[in-house]
């Protein structure tokens, strides 16, 4: 009896560190990003994002890692979404998420080291070309501007965009 209780301390042992590894894995794979992914306000909230009446200020530090910010705003009960970054340039740049063309399927963009890449076409654009070129598949460019310690984007660029956001995004 004493070696079955054993040997069944010992399968489970060896179960357990394979979920172990199996779960690490998994993780530096990347393969369970979804399941921890922020909301666009979770996201704002840990960078200090700060939305005023007339602007959202993104502070540059947030920005520094090369990592795209993706934020939403909300008004009108409608989803207004786009993204903030810092080139390799090291310019700071901001679009909307979404493209001329592809704006329909409200899918918009993702990172991929340094090129933001359309979910819905599979477009890549270079982050040092964001904001600089306008029309097709690429982001489109918000216009910002750097003020002390933070990038600016005046709420009503985002606003006039309201044709590319018409549907709600899953």
């Amino acid at each position: 009896m004493a070696v079955n209780r054993s040997k069944g301390m010992i399968i489970g042992g060896v179960v357990a560190g394979i979920l172990v590894v199996a779960v690490v894995a998994a993780v530096s794979a990347g393969m369970l990003d979804g399941l921890f992914k922020k909301s666009p306000a979770e996201t704002a909230k840990a960078a200090g994002v700060v939305e005023a009446a007339d602007a959202v200020r993104i502070p540059l530090k947030a920005l520094d890692s090369g990592k795209a910010l993706f934020l939403s705003l909300e008004s009108g009960g409608r989803q207004y979404y786009y993204f903030a970054l810092k080139s390799q340039d090291g310019a700071y740049r901001a679009a909307l998420d979404a493209c001329d063309v592809c704006f329909k399927s409200n899918r918009g963009y993702r990172q991929e080291g340094d090129l933001m890449v359309c979910n819905n076409c599979g477009q890549t654009f270079p982050s040092n070309r964001i904001a600089e070129i306008k029309g097709g598949c690429n982001p489109h460019p918000l216009a910002r501007g750097i003020e002390g310690q933070d990038l600016v984007i005046r709420k009503a660029d985002i606003l006039a965009r309201e044709d590319y956001f018409a549907r709600k995004r899953s």
